[in-house]
């Protein structure tokens, strides 16, 4: 498994030496009304997003990553790994637990989301080609937005146009900080209604789970993972995967991880393109 990794990422990075092209950034972006904003300076400063794009290119896809931290710290970030690639990134910023409790913070992701879906056009880019992806919290917002679809219906957004899903490590019970919110022991396992488990269904977008080596993994996340995608091929669902990323923690497994994002990136646009 590791030999495979290394080969696709120096394949992508042969790849991009021959595509130069133009980027930019935009920074602090507020991705909630100002009227919503104005008396909550908590919400004010975090739910702001960061977007890099390609100046020249049109209807390119769109990467939204939220980053990781226990849904109780971190920071937006557009990986180093995903710049130059020939489409946007944007990265996510949310509010954190105690601060705010839950959904909030999947409500702030469902927001940025709806943000994306409504301004991307006006960069070049195409809101039929938007990924979620993000780093172990990050990854539970994925899941959330995309499994419970009231999230981004509440945008009148059909969580089923997205084109794929990438979470890394993501937690797929109910996430141990909204545990931690009830008083629940971290490693009690729940499957609520904040548990992308819960939310299995019939049909989905296209789901690439990615894990780190389930010896080395926080808690038992390569598991929760496995049984994410058995129920949801049990429910019918063809196009979802995992990879288990052999000899990598859950902090380190995010570096080889992101050539797999990269591969299923281009592989789904190239498919829209036909």
């Amino acid at each position: 498994m590791k030999q495979f990794i290394v080969l696709l990422f120096l394949s992508v990075t042969v790849i991009n030496t021959k595509a130069q092209t133009n980027y930019t950034t935009e920074k602090d972006i507020s991705y909630y009304p100002s009227t919503r904003i104005r008396q909550d300076p908590y919400m004010a400063s975090q739910c702001r997003l960061d977007i890099y794009y390609p100046k020249d290119r049109k209807n390119f896809a769109t990467i939204i990553w939220f980053h990781g931290g226990g849904l109780k710290a971190g920071k937006k970030e557009i990986p180093a790994a995903l710049t130059s690639k020939g489409f946007a990134v944007i990265g996510v910023g949310y509010r954190f637990s105690p601060k705010v409790k839950a959904p909030q913070y999947i409500e702030d992701a469902a927001a940025a989301v709806a943000w994306a879906f409504q301004h991307i056009a006006a960069y070049g880019g195409d809101r039929n080609k938007i990924i979620l992806s993000g780093h172990s919290a990050g990854g539970y917002l994925d899941l959330m937005l995309t499994l419970d679809k009231k999230y981004l219906q509440h945008y009148n957004i059909d969580a089923d146009s997205l084109l794929c899903v990438v979470p890394f490590s993501a937690q797929c019970i109910t996430h141990f900080t909204v545990r931690e919110e009830r008083g629940i022991n971290p490693l009690q396992p729940i499957i609520d209604s904040l548990a992308p488990l819960y939310h299995v269904r019939k049909t989905v977008p296209p789901i690439l789970l990615l894990t780190g080596d389930r010896e080395k993994e926080l808690y038992g996340r390569y598991e929760e993972n496995a049984y994410l995608l058995r129920m949801l091929k049990l429910a019918g669902n063809t196009q979802v995967g995992l990879y288990e990323l052999q000899g990598y923690d859950h902090g380190g497994m995010a570096q080889p991880g992101f050539p797999l994002l990269v591969q299923k990136t281009r592989q789904l646009t190239e498919q829209k393109q036909e």
